[in-house]
């Protein structure tokens, strides 16, 4: 059996580490592959298992793969697959679920006391000489936020949004939760279950933790942002499409909410217009909530089990 991966260099991992696939065939590995169909079609043309991380796979792709059998995404989102052409081929879809959820929520966290905090900040105005020059033995550049006592809203209680919520009650927080089915109520921290509009109105931080679907499609939009306090901020380590970048942006100019953090953007890599680049007040990593190496190793870790499964007549995770 062939199995072609057409972006592995998102992985970032060693030789060694993609062994457990190679016990059932052959493994090529591509680093990246073009998003055309003559490129993936030429990749994965005599493959029975393709494996993709963020190159599409499209009625036309599938259109010209007789040999294809299953894809596995390296990743939990499979929006890059059009499912229904894969059915039409026979083709199964698996992903991988929850395999990032502790690392995306410490990213989460960490993104949440940067903006209390501003460590990067402070450390960027030590090391310009500022502390050197400063007449007083401590000095801040923005005025720190405590966590204690903050109402933080979770939008989406899923694994991660769960997570995060058990973190920043942790440290002291109160927590509002929306989601479109109210399951997993806790019981062991200040914990309200609230409308979206009514958390974005109540919220000192509000964090994102739902997926990408055509009904909240750029829901944080002008409107929402307008309900927060002058003093919250907002944190993204979801999805992208789920902020309307340009109303952020103008949101963040006008000084409400006072700021934002944001994991993932509507366009990956960023595009040098994409209007959060210049916005005041925005922390921007890229997407690297999910990429701890343990991470990394569970992935590959359920994409063998998940050839496995396939192999023997049982397919997992699947999709679609």
């Amino acid at each position: 059996m062939k199995i072609v991966a057409l972006d592995a260099a998102t992985l970032r991992m060693d030789e060694a580490d993609w062994k457990p696939l190679r016990e059932f065939g052959e493994l090529v590995l591509y680093d990246r592959t073009p998003y055309e169909t003559d490129a993936i079609v030429e990749r994965a043309g005599d493959a029975a298992v393709v494996l993709t991380n963020k190159v599409p796979m499209g009625a036309a792709e599938l259109g010209q793969l007789p040999s294809l059998r299953l894809i596995s995404v390296l990743a939990t989102g499979y929006n890059i697959i059009d499912l229904q052409a894969a059915r039409e081929q026979d083709v199964t879809v698996c992903n991988v679920p929850a395999y990032s959820t502790a690392s995306t929520a410490q990213h989460t966290l960490a993104l949440m006391l940067e903006l209390c905090n501003r460590v990067g900040l402070h450390d960027e105005s030590v090391r310009r000489g500022d502390w050197i020059r400063s007449p007083d033995f401590a000095y801040w550049k923005r005025e720190l936020v405590q966590f204690e006592g903050a109402t933080v809203g979770i939008v989406g209680f899923g694994r991660i949004g769960r997570r995060v919520a058990a973190g920043a009650a942790a440290l002291g927080a109160r927590i509002l939760g929306s989601a479109h089915r109210r399951r997993h109520t806790p019981e062991d921290y200040s914990f309200e279950w609230a409308e979206t509009e009514d958390l974005f109105e109540r919220a000192d931080i509000v964090s994102l933790h739902c997926p990408q679907t055509p009904e909240n499609f750029e829901f944080v939009n002008a409107d929402l942002l307008r309900r927060m306090k002058s003093t919250a901020f907002l944190v993204n380590a979801a999805r992208g499409t789920l902020v309307n970048e340009r109303d952020l942006a103008a949101a963040l100019s006008e000084g409400r909410p006072a700021g934002a953090a944001v994991d993932v953007l509507q366009r990956e890599p960023m595009a040098p217009d994409c209007p959060l680049f210049k916005a005041p007040n925005c922390i921007i990593t890229p997407h690297i909530a999910w990429s701890s190496r343990p991470s990394r190793l569970r992935l590959l870790e359920e994409t063998a089990a998940n050839i496995q499964g396939f192999s023997a007549g049982e397919p997992r995770n699947t999709v679609g």
